[in-house]
């Protein structure tokens, strides 16, 4: 008995020291009663009391940088302070960006300052005023969430101004509010508005698409039917919930759909037409009417059905699995197919890949998508399609959080040119010369490629599988923004960092100069001279390698960029942007992981 308590005592005394922690020591969170001098800077002192260990900030970094466009070191600190899904949950909670509202203040300013210079001959709004739409949201809106998963569905479901949709920027906005207003709602949703939106019927024509007309040859237009399956739902081939293709008796991939489904999906799509008119429209009795044409229709206005241009009759679907009933209106046939595609088990593995490509990585691990995919067939809830649930689950996964994912050859993605441009803008505090925000976007593309919304087919700037020549094809990798990296965009790219960074603005406008004044946008040159004088050329390293290189950059590019700095020894200002300029030219800044 003396023996069984002796061995009770010594497990307590045991469990109390072992479990007992002492916090007073050197690296724990302080420095009371310690000093310390250093010949490199003001802040060795940051080594004693932790504030030096900067693997947290870098991962919030890492984090700002797949859930929005980026931030400075305060917005790092931010997220550190809640934690990653509470600032998403507190992003959610903040008013939504409209991009028709701001479109039309910006346009109407615009326009009426020219008609008081006396110019009479003004075109627009098109495509670069959408543009200072979309840059002036990023720049100026706090919803930096839900703006960023905007620009990634923007890139899913695709619309582009290389088409006459590049004259028509109220409609560019308009489509792009779908995004903001479904992008975290419900995928269903998202679908349907897509689907009736004009900007997305004109550009895949069914937009008064005809019903059949046997006698004379005509039949509804088989765009839309196709894409709505192929690009925006549930791909080429049956999939695994993990994302993998399965695979019938002979070991081949099983094809979704085939092309009669293809042609009975347009009967459904037939008979939108109008919602809208434009202003100047004087025929029509101030209603819609059908072949109105798209040139009198208001863009911005959801197309309505036309039920006697409707295809009449059953629409067999899917092989035969489905059928849309007979004797149904118009929109009711509408909703039917897509109220099937929603369910269909592709959609979740398919729209999982999409958008960690767009957020993460482009190499997902099977597993990394069955779990996301099972969070967009049930939010946990018994609510299918909920996309808040859905990207939650894609940013929150250990996948994309844990650093256990570096270590693996196939951690991230080639961070795309419009994220590198915004990592640097959201970055650092700026000189606005004429108080706004506005990038016509031209130039950006036609050094880089790429522009919100200007991509040069419905495919996006990139496919999903596009797999370049050397190491990453031999690996059976895929790198899809390497489709736009090439001998032009290259060099185009290191020209445009040069600009950002040495000798020009990183935004500015297409408008008259002598009607609007100055413009343009360009770090603040003051506030980078004062960060060396008063950090020195280390800390100020060290805190563009996490905002800027996630802390990913390695110790031979901090050694070329710091020994550039010390070589070039001009002015404080010059330190800090050659400093800036060759770690944006850096491969470790080009990757994201």
């Amino acid at each position: 008995m003396k023996r069984i308590n002796f061995i009770v005592i010594l497990f307590t005394l045991l469990h109390y020291f072992s479990f007992s922690q002492y916090t007073d020591y050197i690296g724990g969170g302080h420095a009371n009663g310690i000093s310390v001098t250093s010949s490199s800077g003001n802040n060795a002192i940051k080594t004693i009391d932790g504030d030096g260990l900067t693997a947290k900030r870098a991962d919030a970094a890492r984090f700002l940088a797949q859930a929005s466009f980026g931030g400075n070191m305060q917005d790092v600190d931010d997220v550190l302070a809640v934690g990653f899904e509470t600032w998403i949950d507190n992003q959610v909670t903040l008013p939504t960006s409209e991009y028709l509202l701001e479109l039309e203040d910006i346009w109407n300013y615009i326009y009426d300052t020219q008609l008081a210079y006396g110019v009479t001959d003004i075109f627009g709004p098109y495509h670069p005023h959408f543009s200072y739409t979309w840059f002036e949201h990023l720049m100026t809106e706090d919803d930096q969430f839900r703006q960023k998963i905007s620009y990634a569905l923007s890139q899913i479901f695709v619309v582009s101004i290389n088409s006459d949709l590049r004259d028509w920027a109220y409609s560019l906005a308009s489509y792009y509010d779908i995004f903001q207003t479904h992008g975290l709602g419900n995928y269903k949703d998202l679908l349907m508005d897509i689907s009736l939106h004009p900007a997305m019927g004109y550009y895949l024509s069914h937009f008064e698409n005809p019903k059949t007309d046997t006698p004379n040859n005509i039949h509804p237009d088989e765009n839309y039917a196709r894409e709505i399956m192929q690009l925006f739902s549930i791909g080429l081939y049956e999939l695994n919930l993990n994302g993998t293709y399965k695979l019938d008796g002979n070991g081949e991939k099983i094809p979704t759909y085939n092309n009669n489904d293809i042609k009975e999906l347009a009967k459904v799509f037939t008979g939108l037409g109008a919602g809208g008119i434009q202003d100047w429209v004087d025929w029509t009795n101030g209603l819609p009417v059908w072949g109105l044409g798209i040139w009198a229709t208001d863009r911005t206005v959801p197309m309505m059905m036309y039920d006697e241009e409707h295809e009449p009759g059953p629409k067999v679907l899917f092989g035969g699995d489905y059928t849309i009933p007979a004797g149904q209106s118009g929109m009711e046939d509408i909703e039917d197919a897509i109220d099937y595609i929603f369910n269909h088990e592709n959609v979740g593995p398919f729209l999982s890949q999409r958008l960690i490509q767009r957020l993460v990585k482009s190499n997902p691990s099977p597993a990394y998508i069955a779990r996301t995919a099972a969070v967009f067939n049930n939010n946990g809830q018994g609510v299918r399609g909920d996309m808040l649930a859905f990207i939650k689950a894609i940013l929150l996964d250990p996948e994309a959080r844990s650093c256990d994912a570096l270590e693996i050859n196939n951690p991230g993605r080639l961070k795309e040119p419009i994220l590198r441009l915004t990592s640097l803008l959201k970055a650092f505090p700026l000189d606005n010369v004429a108080n706004n925000f506005w990038e016509a976007g031209v130039q950006q593309n036609n050094a880089m490629s790429q522009q919100p919304m200007a991509s040069p087919t419905v495919f996006n700037f990139y496919l999903p599988d596009y797999q370049p020549l050397g190491e990453i094809g031999n690996a059976n990798l895929v790198a899809p923004e390497f489709q736009i990296f090439n001998t032009q965009t290259s060099i185009g790219y290191l020209n445009k960092v040069n600009d950002w960074t040495n000798w020009d603005f990183i935004l500015y406008d297409w408008e008259d100069d002598d009607i609007f004044g100055p413009n343009g946008v360009s770090l603040s040159d003051n506030h980078l001279s004062n960060r060396i004088q008063n950090d020195g050329i280390e800390e100020f390293l060290s805190d563009i390698e996490i905002i800027l290189g996630l802390g990913q950059i390695s110790d031979d590019t901090r050694n070329i960029i710091r020994q550039a700095a010390i070589d070039l020894n001009w002015s404080d200002l010059d330190d800090a942007l050659i400093m800036l300029y060759i770690l944006m030219i850096s491969p470790d800044f080009a990757t994201q992981k």
